[in-house]
């Protein structure tokens, strides 16, 4: 049995525990987790062999086992320790924002003032941020977890895979917004403006599935108050938890994603669908739902739909219609490419 270390001292617990999630039914790879405090209160974990650990401690800990594989799930700070990492073992690195990976040192010097500036020159006194696309480039491979951004560069490693859910069946239309309710990274204004100016007698309900806070949740109060009585809103002014999240989203007709074409990381412009992945693709796959994305989203699955000018016809007739997702996106099946990708990954 192959070993392979997982690392994830940063940010994407998500990601972390998809791969904890699909991994545990693995018989060719036993996987440990390197965990800091952060990421392991954020993840459920089932049995897994976790290790907490930190910037300051992972080359020392890695010294103690051989693996065949080393996956670091996050390089968005702690540079210089990552760097030294990939230039001594088998490293494999997710990236999750290209164009920042592939950033020149003038570039980043650049960026260092263009946000909050305490914090960035931290990383760059303290946690090597010059050495960042070393770290990327000096790493065996990289990784994308969605396959329409994979290359000869960026190689897919799919991981999501379509949970056994009983289909709830609903008397009104429920629409779910997944997301961080911020205008930053998803078109909220226009999903208040469509909402406000639906014409309908149908009872629908459209769901802000995570924390709204600032203008934001000022706007849903003020929306709130303004829709007739067949029309209705539920948003959250907390974290939503992972059980409510898990509740809500099996509980969705459509998922809504709004999702602003253009963002930014670092201060670098992020194209979605082209540099980086949106993290309600995953969602789509994990609760088998068809999703309405942007018109112009680049996707070629089925189950991603460009929003149509009457969205709320075209929630209707998306409601109705089932796409097979077990067919390419069932545990055993994404299991298998997993396991073909991460051999490939060792033999290397």
């Amino acid at each position: 049995m192959k070993k392979i270390a997982y690392i994830e001292i940063d940010t994407h617990a998500e990601i972390a525990q998809a791969f904890m999630d699909i991994m545990k039914d693995s018989s060719e790879f036993s996987v440990d987790y390197y965990f800091s405090k952060k990421i392991k209160d954020l993840v459920i974990e089932n049995g897994e062999t976790v290790f907490l650990s930190d910037s300051s401690m992972i080359m020392e800990q890695l010294k103690l086992k051989k693996y065949d594989l080393i996956i670091i799930g996050t390089v968005h700070r702690y540079f210089n320790t990552f760097h030294a990492l990939v230039q001594k073992y088998n490293v494999s690195v997710i990236v999750h924002n290209m164009n920042f990976s592939t950033a020149s040192k003038g570039a980043l010097m650049k960026s260092v003032f263009k946000g909050d500036i305490i914090y960035r020159l931290k990383l760059w006194w303290k946690e090597g941020l010059f050495y960042t696309s070393k770290a990327y480039r000096n790493a065996k491979n990289l990784l994308v977890l969605d396959e329409e951004l994979s290359s000869d560069i960026y190689k897919f490693l799919p991981l999501f895979y379509s949970e056994n859910f009983d289909k709830q069946e609903n008397r009104d239309l429920t629409v779910v917004i997944p997301g961080g309710v911020s205008q930053k990274r998803r078109d909220y204004h226009h999903v208040f403006k469509t909402i406000q100016n639906l014409k309908t007698e149908e009872k629908c309900k459209f769901i802000f599935l995570g924390k709204a806070k600032d203008k934001e949740l000022k706007q849903l109060e003020e929306l709130s108050q303004k829709l007739p009585e067949n029309i209705s809103i539920q948003y959250f002014s907390e974290r939503v938890s992972h059980h409510d999240f898990e509740i809500r989203m099996q509980a969705a007709d459509i998922l809504w994603c709004p999702i602003q074409q253009e963002t930014e990381f670092f201060s670098r412009k992020e194209i979605y669908g082209r540099t980086k992945m949106t993290g309600n693709l995953g969602d789509a796959v994990k609760y088998g739902k068809t999703a309405v994305f942007p018109k112009d989203y680049p996707s070629k699955l089925e189950f991603i739909v460009p929003e149509a000018d009457n969205i709320l016809e075209q929630f209707e007739t998306l409601k109705n219609i089932r796409f097979d997702f077990q067919k390419n996106y069932s545990k055993k099946t994404v299991l298998n490419k997993l396991e073909n990708v991460l051999s490939g990954l060792i033999s290397i």
